[in-house]
């Protein structure tokens, strides 16, 4: 296949494809209305949130993403169950933010990274709690970086 260069990627696979009239309308609808620059680039955005998903549902790839939650703060003892359950998965979980919306209700964002399996385990738990509305994972494959470097073993002799 020939391959030509870019300025920021070095180098890029030319392919083809083939689709219905109407969806290329609306693709190129899609590509106006979210500011892409080209069909490329929306087509290669959507393949890769593809290959995202199929990771995550593959195996134990190490992924990092965010846990979002909307939920009634009023339900007795679910602020200390998602607090619980934040603290067993402490390798997991990297930080989290909370925001009262209304006097009742509330949104929690928290920064994950680690097998997506086991990050699906910690939003299915917190799905199932009484109190919880609604709860999304988004994931991305990529990694972040250690918070903390593990001392070298000379370092643990002193």
């Amino acid at each position: 296949m020939p391959r030509s260069s870019t300025k920021s990627n070095g180098f890029v696979e030319r392919i083809s494809v083939s689709m219905n009239p109407d969806l290329l309308l609306e693709l190129d609808d899609m590509v106006s209305s979210r500011g892409y620059e080209s069909r490329s680039q929306a087509i290669s955005d959507m393949v890769n949130q593809q290959l995202v998903e199929h990771k995550r549902e593959l195996g134990d790839e190490v992924m990092a993403g965010t846990i979002t939650l909307f939920y009634d703060r009023g339900t007795r003892g679910l602020q200390r169950r998602l607090s619980d359950l934040q603290y067993d998965n402490i390798a997991e979980v990297i930080s989290s933010l909370h925001v009262h919306l209304t006097e009742d209700k509330m949104m929690e964002v928290i920064l994950v990274q680690g097998p997506a399996p086991k990050l699906q385990g910690i939003i299915d738990a917190m799905t199932s709690l009484k109190g919880v509305i609604t709860a999304r994972l988004q994931l991305m494959a990529a990694v972040i970086p250690p918070l903390h470097s593990s001392p070298s073993p000379s370092a643990k002799k002193r």
